[in-house]
């Protein structure tokens, strides 16, 4: 809690937690009350000195005084209508040339530009709360600067009091204007159930005895004090303030700039706009002139339109029509158990749990029954067995209620051949035609495609040769627990174990024949179709010994990870380490809850939690290198920067077990980014004490991903205690389910159940990204350092004349790099200019461009000028030194972005065409080598280098491409943004007008003038 201590001793606190003691911010006059008693800031010099200061705003909102301070009275001061323009974050030259400015807090830092030179005052808060406070009370009153007290007037007349009132009126039955205490708060349960009754009365109780009264009954004004007080989340109510220009409401303008400017949705219009007011805004008056007042965007943003999950993949949205080996797959272990494997029970329950959850590969441990009637069972205890054939049942029932492609049965056989036949007869009746059953032919060197398998049944296990008629015949044991045993043992020799198996069994399994690995030589050269099992040791052995033959090796044949027989309490492996080597199916204990199993299901909630996730393409492609032990940057893939501020938090309930503190917790934030090794970093906030219900944390943290593809994000939610910490909640996302800008995060319980009404608010913003291919996502540019460029440097073979290819793509490549670096910077300079983060997007420097090129009376000072199809700005007469540098900068930007796309069809085509001719020499690749000598580890050595550079240049050509469709993208976006802002107006003629329509309807406008 910020605490602003004057040199005479005059003190004054704000925070935003529930204790009943402090004072919320839910107005601008709450802001401004703060300001006028004043608080303790660090002013920042360009020299590396900072200095302490006291501020305050003037009684009559004129000026802004500081003190002490060596200059006169008058002149340690700033007027408010001096104020050009109010700046949060570390967006000024001050800042950035500021020797200390890397231990100054982001979220606490802010600048005041003032004057006709744009000087600037830079400060720093105790907080981001008191940060906030001052910028939005100060963008307020230079708003108002021209009827500056009408700030000041009763907070009475706004919208929301009117809405309050006409609520109070309602439920007021005998129109005394006062109500018992106990309808008001059920009232204000009715209008928010997220609030607890007792913090209702407790609100109602520190009222009144503020006022004296020794009546319970409450007043219309003290129930809107009440509400406004417990329901107005501060962190809102600023976002609302900065986004409106400084009403308390906004309008369909508004809004339309939010969603596209800072929400990264694409085809807004003016209606889209008001359809979401009408759907939210709580007030009869504000739905039908079209504003939206802050309990209803509160509302809105707590909606699943603004849900962190990317609403495209909540649908199947990925190529199904890949080789099933392409896909990761969702698995299950031990299915049939509830509990850990010693003492657990087996209950069909937990077939049903699994494949509800979109589970794709389940286990079926058979063995003898009585009755000559197969069982299933947890052989290490004297638990009910199941009917095999009442399993397949319900399995055939729920098969395909989350996913409809195909299910994967791994049959564990311990039955004798008579209770095999049997098991093969329900096989046949309950599944009827759905097994698949066709022989694989072998011209095919993949497997078939999910979306060829929809609603087949896969059964996974031993199979009998063939070539052989036999009726029945020998295979290996396929026990995994007693193989591990067996291997565990002193007297192991080395041997498995054969067991007998019939035909009709051996029938039903036609691709996922079953090989368990027990040498990795071997299972390199693995016939087609083949599944091999392997222990979690054993996958993690090959995993650190071969990194690169285990990718190659997973991009043909599937490959089963299962935990090891160690693991006694059903714990469960981490799915992240296999599915690096690109390992398809990864059994997990669906019955024990924790890290590593909320990651498996928030990897498989993306591709509409169909069960499958289709793998990077330098996973997939034939030639193409990867190593999952990579501890840097992937060759061809371009790292984004993930850019996370943790806000707020809503909610959060006490840990369950918890009692040492009674009610009270201690929440923090942790973030874990999970994926490739170079990708794996965690982040915590700072922990914010005895707040449960809307702790403030306003912490940014940034993560570079090298391979966004296979990342993932998990918001942990933790109760700071000196016994230890506890659980309150978390939510795992993958990396490309993101969505850009302002959202709420819904946590989970430990099991993995979503908690009601208990989120994080969060704000994402993804730097560098070229798109991907996905759907309309914020294209954001950042500088990289230098270091990261190896990523697209080429490796020497030492086979001449395939290096001699190679080196031809030398010089196009450096030029594809240095054209999307040029345009790159030159976004980012002009976003410095306008004092934006580079998080900010180009629709928002416009904005803010737009706002600084206009003269004394309001016009525009510069024109666009369309030349070649490019935007250009030019001045209309003279224009002073700021401006001057502000258009240059957007001059170079142009220039660059134009460059590019001009120049990138030309440099794509030869890196493209040396690609294809280094693919020439792929078949030729070991003869090439045995003439030159080269063997071993150098023949091994030259094969992956040769490997890496197809995939550089692939990669390079790739993001080229999508560098050029970024840049033709912003050269519209920003002809429609100047449009938007009034900067067409040609000398002598009037401004285009600023009509209430969306940029796609300015565009389609456009074009049809243009025939």
């Amino acid at each position: 809690d910020p605490s602003n201590q004057k040199c005479g001793g005059r003190k004054k606190t704000v925070s935003f937690s529930s204790m009943p003691s402090e004072k919320k911010i839910s107005s601008a006059q709450d802001c401004i009350s703060f300001m006028q008693a004043g608080c303790e800031l660090k002013k920042v010099r360009p020299n590396a000195r900072i200095y302490n200061r006291f501020f305050t705003l003037d009684p009559d909102l004129q000026a802004l005084r500081w003190e002490p301070s060596k200059k006169d009275q008058e002149k340690a001061k700033l007027d408010i209508a001096a104020i050009k323009e109010i700046r949060l974050g570390k967006n000024t030259e001050t800042f950035r040339s500021n020797g200390l400015a890397d231990q100054i807090c982001e979220d606490c830092a802010f600048s005041i530009l003032h004057g006709e030179n744009y000087e600037s005052l830079d400060l720093v808060a105790n907080s981001a709360d008191v940060a906030n406070i001052w910028v939005s009370g100060l963008r307020y009153l230079v708003s108002r600067s021209k009827q500056p007290l009408d700030c000041m007037e009763g907070s009475q007349d706004t919208p929301r009091f009117l809405w309050l009132k006409t609520m109070f009126e309602a439920a007021d039955v005998d129109g005394n204007g006062i109500m018992l205490e106990d309808t008001a708060v059920e009232l204000i349960k009715q209008l928010d159930p997220t609030l607890k009754e007792s913090k209702i009365r407790l609100k109602f109780k520190e009222i009144q005895k503020s006022k004296e009264k020794l009546t319970t009954r409450v007043t219309e004004e003290e129930f809107c004090e009440a509400f406004c007080e417990l329901c107005t989340r501060p962190e809102v109510y600023f976002l609302l303030v900065q986004i409106s220009k400084n009403k308390e409401y906004l309008d369909a303008d508004d809004l339309m700039l939010f969603l596209e400017a800072e929400q990264g949705v694409g085809h807004i219009t003016e209606e889209t706009c008001l359809d979401i007011i009408r759907r939210f805004e709580l007030s009869e008056e504000g739905r039908q002139k079209g504003f939206l007042a802050i309990d209803g965007f509160t509302q809105y943003l707590l909606s699943p339109e603004c849900d962190i999950f990317d609403p495209e993949q909540k649908k199947v949205a990925q190529d199904m029509g890949q080789p099933l080996s392409h896909y990761y797959i969702s698995a299950s272990h031990n299915t049939y158990l509830t509990e850990d494997q010693f003492r657990g029970p087996a209950d069909v329950s937990g077939y049903v749990r699994a494949l509800k959850m979109g589970c794709r590969s389940v286990e079926l441990d058979v063995s003898d029954g009585p009755d000559n009637e197969p069982i299933l069972c947890n052989r290490n205890n004297m638990s009910t067995p199941l009917s095999f054939q009442s399993v397949l049942e319900v399995i055939h029932k729920f098969a395909f209620v989350a996913s409809e492609y195909p299910l994967i049965l791994c049959l564990g056989n311990h039955c004798s051949l008579s209770q095999q036949k049997v098991m093969a007869q329900h096989m046949e009746k309950v599944f009827g035609d759905q097994l698949y059953t066709e022989a694989p032919l072998l011209s095919e060197s993949y497997l078939p495609s999910p979306e060829k398998l929809k609603r087949k049944i896969i059964v996974k296990g031993k199979k009998l040769p063939s070539d052989s008629d036999a009726l029945e015949g020998e295979v290996t044991d396929e026990d995994e627990e007693a193989d591990m045993s067996r291997r565990m043992s002193v007297d192991d020799s080395g041997e498995q174990k054969q067991i007998q198996l019939c035909r009709e069994l051996s029938d039903w399994v036609s691709i996922c024949k079953s090989v368990q690995c027990r040498d990795s030589k071997l299972f390199m050269k693995s016939q087609n179709y083949w599944i091999c099992s392997f222990s979690e040791t054993e996958a993690s052995r090959i995993a650190n010994e071969y990194p690169e033959d285990f990718v190659n090796y997973n991009k043909k044949f599937l490959s089963r990870v299962y935990p090891s027989a160690m693991r006694i309490d059903s714990s469960n492996l981490n799915p992240q380490d296999f599915w690096n080597c690109g390992c398809q199916i990864v059994a997990m204990n669906f019955q024990t809850p924790g890290p590593m199993m909320d990651l498996h299901t928030g990897w498989f909630l993306q591709n509409g939690g169909c069960g499958y996730v289709l793998r990077p393409s330098v996973m997939r492609d034939e030639i193409s290198y990867f190593s999952a032990n990579t501890k840097g940057v992937v060759p061809g893939v371009s790292p984004l920067a993930l850019h996370i501020k943790i806000i707020s938090g809503q909610n959060f309930p006490k840990p369950k077990g918890a009692c040492a503190k009674g009610d009270v917790i201690d929440p923090y934030v942790c973030v874990e980014i999970h994926g490739i090794p170079a990708d794996c970093a965690e982040q915590r906030t700072k922990t914010v004490q005895q707040n449960s219900d809307n702790p403030i944390f306003d912490e940014t943290f940034e993560f570079q991903v090298n391979l966004p593809e296979l990342a993932m994000i998990r918001f942990v939610v933790l109760d700071d205690d000196y016994i230890g910490d506890e659980f309150i909640g978390q939510y795992t996302i993958p990396f490309e389910c993101l969505q850009p800008g302002y959202r709420h995060v819904p946590l989970r319980s430990f099991v993995g159940d979503v908690m009601e009404h208990v989120t994080l608010f969060v704000h994402i913003a993804i730097t560098n990204r070229s798109g991907g291919g996905k759907g309309q996502k914020r294209s954001l540019s950042v500088r990289m350092g230098k270091k990261v460029r190896e990523y697209t440097m080429l490796r020497n073979i030492g086979l001449k004349t395939i290096d001699d290819v190679f080196k031809v793509a030398v010089h196009p490549l450096r030029e594809a790099i240095e054209m999307r670096e040029n345009m790159q910077n030159a976004i980012v300079s002009v976003k410095e200019l306008c004092g934006l983060p580079p998080i900010a997007s180009l629709k928002q420097c416009l904005l803010t461009l737009s706002s600084r090129l206009i003269t004394g009376d309001n016009s525009p000072s510069v024109s666009l000028v369309m030349r070649d199809t490019f935007p250009y700005l030019e001045p209309l007469g003279t224009i002073p030194d700021v401006q001057k540098r502000m258009l240059a900068a957007y001059d170079l930007m142009i220039q660059e972005s134009r460059f590019l796309i001009e120049m990138a069809d030309g440099v794509q085509e030869k890196i493209v065409q040396c690609q294809k001719a280094g693919m020439g020499f792929h078949e030729e690749l070991h003869n090439l080598a045995a003439k030159e000598g080269l063997k071993g580890r150098k023949l091994n050595k030259a094969a992956e280098s040769f490997a890496w550079n197809i995939t550089v240049l692939k990669g390079q050509g790739d993001l080229l491409k999508s560098a050029k469709n970024e840049a033709l993208e912003n050269m519209k976006q920003v002809q429609l943004a100047c449009l938007a802002c009034g900067l067409s107006r040609a000398p002598g003629g009037g401004a285009e007008p600023k009509g209430k329509r969306s940029l796609e309807a300015i565009a389609e406008k456009e074009g049809s003038e243009d025939g």
